[in-house]
């Protein structure tokens, strides 16, 4: 995969994506605008039961959406307990709440962390909280016991209740709480040809469908991508050096806008950090770069400073000639919070930690399976984090498992999913009250995507 050797990428010209769907009007999405929550306090814990084995595989303008944002009265949903509420958004609950939706390449979710960003010692296999998974339910999943799994939406077919034929290859989401009361969860669609895109399901507070709808078309392979701090979706394009990152409404009705200034490459995921105002990027390539962008103005992604991450040892430095960077054995999910950014990269099957509060930044492998006594993860993909401190990593193949890194390091499955092996996990994210995880099997055991809710007595 070519490297991208630009050293700073500047917009040019406007360019608006296409939005179509069943969208909220104009009018409901002034009313049901995004929101935040108080103190969300939640955890999805995995239990016992590793998997044997090991998997390799690869497999313009301003945007203007940030004061958008604020004239509709999207709240700041993404933020450290040390960063003051940006734009004077006063109409925050509080400072202490936060929504994280965060990265996958990610892996995305919503939740209150308070313990991740502790540093992580090296992992090891290990029974999980909730006890060994029980016999599949009627979906195909092995969960706890008290967790339940129901399909939500199947590629192909209409959503029920709405009007809206689910995409294609979903991968990469987040929620996203509206006003009133329940939640947005937005999916990228992974097919090409410009036949990818994202879509999004509305729910109600009570879990039940409210609406289904497009926020992006006629863009390629979208994959995983990760949520901005005020409340927009950030769809990231792996398609090769056209590959780009589109900014999408969860609501549906403000266009699609692409962001050149993030660089034009195999892209993955995203991951802001609303402290250092800085947006972390993977690239999935065999030596492809970990890259940040730095926004000329914070919340205004049209233009920027693109830079490559130089390991040295643990520490970590960050020049403008792309090519220069350190290389990274396939990009994958990304996760940030509180200082930390976690990611993998599927083609040597680890797990890293990135200090981004550290001077020089300092980074680490937290997990390995090569060098794993018992390597439960493998094929790494989306991951995410949750407020007890945990990290939950996709597979993409292995045994088709969530699997949970805890802060003492012990690693165990929380659920799989049976007779799928030709598909992969993607998306993961938690509805706003911590009660309800939705992921999709990318390719379904038939070649359609299943996109899934997970719901059951999470820890807090």
């Amino acid at each position: 995969m070519a490297v991208n050797a630009d050293p700073v990428v500047v917009a040019p010209a406007p360019a608006q994506g296409r939005t179509e769907g069943t969208g909220a009007t104009t009018e409901e999405h002034h009313r049901d605008r995004l929101s935040p929550r108080n103190d969300y306090a939640q955890v999805a814990v995995p239990c016992a039961r590793p998997s044997a084995g090991r998997a390799s595989r690869y497999h313009d303008s301003s945007s203007g959406f940030a004061a958008r944002s604020r004239r509709r009265g999207v709240a700041d949903i993404f933020t450290d307990t040390a960063a003051p509420v940006p734009y004077g958004q006063e109409d925050v609950v509080e400072r202490r709440s936060f929504l994280v939706a965060g990265v996958a390449g990610g892996g995305l979710a919503v939740l209150g962390l308070r313990f991740l960003g502790d540093a992580l010692p090296a992992a090891y296999a290990a029974d999980g909280p909730y006890g060994p998974l029980q016999p599949a339910d009627s979906p195909g999943i092995e969960l706890p016991a008290g967790f339940t799994s129901r399909t939500v939406a199947t590629s192909g077919q209409v959503v029920p209740g709405t009007s809206y034929t689910w995409h294609g290859a979903p991968d990469g989401g987040a929620c996203f709480p509206v006003a009133g009361g329940g939640w947005v969860y937005t999916s990228n669609s992974e097919r090409g040809s410009g036949s990818g895109g994202a879509g999004a399901l509305r729910l109600n507070a009570d879990g039940s469908t409210h609406s289904a709808y497009r926020i992006l078309s006629g863009t390629s392979r979208n994959c995983a991508g990760g949520p901005t701090p005020w409340g927009t979706w950030l769809s990231c394009e792996e398609n090769g050096s056209s590959g780009r990152v589109w900014e999408c409404d969860p609501l549906g009705v403000d266009a699609a806008t692409v962001h050149p200034a993030m660089g034009s490459f195999n892209h993955e995921a995203a991951a802001c950090d609303p402290v250092g105002q800085i947006v972390y990027l993977t690239e999935d390539a065999s030596s492809g770069r970990l890259r940040r962008f730095r926004p000329t103005v914070w919340g205004d992604l049209s233009t920027g400073v693109l830079e490559a991450a130089v390991v040295s040892g643990s520490t970590v430095t960050w020049t403008t000639t792309i090519s220069n960077g350190t290389a990274f054995s396939g990009g994958e999910g990304m996760w940030y919070a509180d200082g930390k950014v976690w990611f993998t990269t599927k083609g040597d099957n680890r797990v890293w930690e990135l200090d981004v509060r550290a001077n020089p930044n300092t980074i680490r492998v937290i997990y390995d399976d090569n060098t794993s006594p018992n390597p439960v993860l493998t094929g790494v993909d989306n991951i995410v984090g949750s407020s007890s401190g945990d990290l939950f990593v996709a597979e993409d193949g292995g045994n088709m498992e969530l699997v949970m890194i805890e802060p003492s390091g012990a690693v165990s499955v929380f659920m799989r999913v049976l007779n799928q092996s030709g598909s992969e996990l993607a998306g993961p994210a938690f509805s706003p009250d911590g009660s309800r995880l939705y992921i999709s099997s990318q390719r379904g055991g038939t070649g359609s995507g299943i996109t899934y809710e997970i719901a059951g007595p999470f820890r807090t």
